[in-house]
C-alpha cells in the first residue's frame, strides 16, 4: 500500500497533460457558460477526443483501460483550472463503470464507446424527495409485465438530464422468495413514454442543471435492467463508491484552484511595508488549508487504489472518508481565499465568490457529512447505531 500513495510517471504525465487542457479553457470558460445559460459542450467534446472522459473504461469499447485514479486525476486538475466537468461524477464513473461490470454484451457494445469518446451521455437517479440519503426507503418500484418492465416514481436533485441521452435510475423490485423489496438498476431513454424532467431552481451557478424527474408506468424492455437482478445492492454501490472517489476530486480541484487565487494575491498585494502574505493572520490559514488538501488528496488516491484493485469493501470506507476530508479541506479552503481577498474575494473578476456556494454543496451531496460519520462510528468502529 506504500507505493499507492507515490503517484507513476505515468499519473503525473497524465496530470500534465490535463492540466494543459483546463489551462486553455479555465474559469473565464466556464463563467462564461453560467452567464450565457450553456453547457461546457466544447471542454466535454475535446477531453472525450483526447480520451480523458473514458481514462477509467475497457479498451475494447474506446477506453483508456485504466481505472478511478486515473478519472479522478482528470477531474481533479480540470478542477484545478477553474473548469471542473461535474457529469464527469455522474456518465463515465458511476453510469459507465456500473455497466462495465455488469453490463450485458449488448449494454457494453450499446453505450461504453460512446460514454468513453464523450459522445454520449447518461445522468444517474438515485435521491427521492422522501428518502434523503436513506436508500432502503427509495419508492420508485419496477413490476414485470410480460418479459418488460413497468418502471414508477420521482427523483429529485438529478444533474445533467437534460443534456443525458439516458438515465441510470435507480428503483426496486419484489423478490419472489421473500416479498420484499431489492434494488435494480435500469438505463430509461431521454425520450421514453412517461419519462418526463423539470428544472429545479437553485442558487448554484453551475452549468448543469438540477432536475426532478416524473417516471409515470414508463415501460421498459427487459435488456433495461443492468445486471442480475438479485446482485442490485452489489452493483449500485460499484456505482456509489467512484461517485464519492470523484466527488472528492471535485472538491479538491476546487480548494486547489482558490488557493492558488489567494496565494497570488498574498505574494503580490501590498497594503503596508510587505506583501500581505507576510503576516502570519493571513499565511497561516493558506498554509493551513494546503496541508487539509494535500491530506484529502491522499485519501482519494487510496480510496481509488482500493476500488481498482477490486476491494469493494475497503474502498467504501476509503471513499467515504476521502469525500469527507476533501469536501471540509474544501469549505475551509475557499473561506480563507475569500477573506484573503477581502472584498476582491466577492467580485467575479477573481471567481472565488461562487465557490463559497459549490464548496457546500461537496458536503451535501452526493451524501452528508453527517451520514459519512454514521457510516465510519458504525462500520468502522463498531459503535450502535442510533436509528
Amino acid at each position: 500500500m506504500s507505493t499507492a500513495l507515490i503517484e507513476s510517471q505515468e499519473h503525473r504525465d497524465l496530470r500534465t497533460a490535463v492540466a494543459a487542457l483546463g489551462r486553455r479553457y479555465g474559469h473565464d470558460y466556464m463563467a462564461a457558460a453560467v452567464r450565457d445559460g450553456k453547457h461546457t459542450d466544447e471542454l466535454w467534446r475535446e477531453a472525450g477526443k483526447l480520451g480523458y472522459l473514458g481514462v477509467n473504461l475497457p479498451e475494447e469499447y474506446g477506453g483508456g483501460g485504466g481505472g478511478i485514479a486515473e478519472l479522478s486525476i482528470v477531474l481533479e486538475e480540470l478542477g484545478t483550472a477553474g473548469c471542473p466537468l461535474l457529469m464527469m461524477v455522474v456518465s463515465p464513473a458511476i453510469c459507465a463503470t456500473v455497466i462495465a461490470r455488469f453490463g450485458t454484451g449488448a449494454q457494453k457494445h450499446r453505450w461504453l464507446p460512446g460514454l468513453a469518446a464523450g459522445t454520449l451521455k447518461m445522468a444517474f437517479g438515485i435521491t427521492e424527495p422522501e428518502a434523503g440519503s436513506n436508500s432502503h426507503r427509495i419508492t420508485t418500484t419496477a413490476r414485470r409485465n410480460g418479459t418488460d418492465w413497468i418502471l414508477t416514481g420521482r427523483k429529485v436533485f438529478i444533474s445533467g438530464v437534460d443534456a443525458a441521452d439516458a438515465t441510470l435510475i435507480v428503483g426496486r423490485t419484489e423478490d419472489a422468495r421473500t416479498g420484499k423489496l431489492k434494488p435494480c438498476l435500469f438505463i430509461v431513454d431521454r425520450d421514453a413514454p412517461g419519462f418526463t424532467y423539470h428544472r429545479i431552481p437553485m442558487e448554484l451557478a453551475a452549468p448543469e442543471k438540477q432536475f426532478e424527474l416524473v417516471i409515470d408506468d414508463v415501460r421498459l424492455p427487459a435488456d433495461a435492467l443492468v445486471g442480475d437482478e438479485d446482485a442490485g445492492l452489489l452493483q449500485l454501490f460499484a456505482g456509489l463508491n467512484p461517485e464519492r472517489i470523484m466527488t472528492a476530486a471535485f472538491a479538491t480541484g476546487m480548494a486547489r484552484f482558490a488557493l492558488t487565487r489567494a496565494v497570488d494575491y498574498a505574494r503580490t498585494r501590498q497594503v503596508w511595508q510587505g506583501p500581505i502574505g507576510s503576516h502570519q493572520a493571513v499565511a497561516h490559514p493558506l498554509a493551513q488549508s494546503h496541508i487539509e488538501v494535500e491530506l484529502a488528496r491522499l485519501m482519494t488516491q487510496k480510496a481509488a487504489h482500493l476500488y481498482d484493485a477490486g476491494d469493494d469493501a475497503a474502498a467504501g470506507e476509503a471513499a467515504n472518508m476521502a469525500k469527507y476530508a476533501a469536501a471540509e479541506a474544501a469549505v475551509r479552503a475557499v473561506d480563507h481565499a475569500v477573506h484573503t481577498l477581502g472584498g476582491n474575494g466577492l467580485t467575479t473578476e477573481y471567481g472565488l465568490a461562487s465557490l463559497i456556494t459549490a464548496a457546500r454543496v461537496a458536503r451535501i451531496a452526493p451524501v452528508s457529512r453527517e451520514m459519512i460519520l454514521n457510516y465510519v462510528s458504525h462500520q468502522t468502529l463498531g459503535l450502535p447505531k442510533s436509528y
